[in-house]
């Protein structure tokens, strides 16, 4: 988080009344806030200003928070998404999470919950990018992980942030195992279920990025974490 200026936050609210009462109450906190009615309204507002988060209702007429999130991740992959809903279902929340969500929280909420999940959010956020330049070889593979690449043979694919920062633990570690736990708090903040989950399916992706080297593994040990080995010793 920058301190020299109040981070700007991207609030997309259908309830006015809600909507009104976390624009003020937030504004109150030192955030500088920009309250959308709905999807339609929050993509138009997104692509028309520059924000450090976005917190998105998950249950919205014309278009909800799942459809913005996504359009929101073709424009940009970084930056933090918090979703906002009156659902507890376990399903909302692991969907949430595999678009690549930061948060989910479920109305009602608590106000100092709500504060500190933003900070935590942005703090991780911060912290990333101010992350030194590391790039090294990954068998055939050239990782860039400041720069989200990974380069075969002069063909380069963009990653996504959370894809670099597991993969970059994991290369750090190669051939040993890295925890769970470990990857969860260093990238996610919190060791969780459903961020658990989460990992699982960033796992999925990374091995079908590498897939094109057979050398290229990574193991899971199950419920305790991964391995990753690429023929080197």
């Amino acid at each position: 988080m920058n301190s020299r200026k109040s981070p700007k936050i991207l609030l997309v609210e259908d309830d006015p009344s809600l909507g009104m009462l976390m624009k003020d109450f937030l504004g109150m906190e030192g955030f500088d806030i920009v309250l959308a009615k709905d999807g339609v309204e929050g993509l138009s507002s997104y692509i028309s200003n520059s924000f450090d988060l976005c917190i998105l209702d998950v249950m919205m007429p014309l278009m909800d928070g799942f459809t913005l999130a996504k359009k929101i991740r073709k424009k940009n992959t970084d930056i933090p998404i918090i979703f906002l809903t009156a659902k507890s279902l376990k399903e909302d929340k692991l969907n949430g999470f595999d678009l690549g969500g930061d948060d989910y929280i479920t109305k009602p909420f608590d106000e100092d919950e709500l504060i500190r999940r933003i900070n935590a959010v942005l703090k991780r956020s911060f912290k990333a990018s101010k992350e030194e330049d590391c790039k090294c070889q990954l068998g055939l593979f050239e990782f860039d992980h400041s720069n989200l690449e990974l380069s075969l043979n002069g063909e380069v694919t963009r990653i996504t942030k959370k894809e670099a920062d597991v993969l970059i633990l994991l290369c750090n570690s190669r051939n040993s195992l890295v925890k769970r736990e470990e990857i969860l708090v260093k990238v996610w903040g919190e060791n969780d279920y459903f961020m658990g989950r989460s990992l699982d399916v960033f796992i999925t992706k990374l091995r079908k990025h590498l897939k094109p080297d057979p050398a290229i593994k990574i193991e899971n040990v199950h419920g305790v974490g991964f391995i990753l080995s690429d023929g080197e010793k």
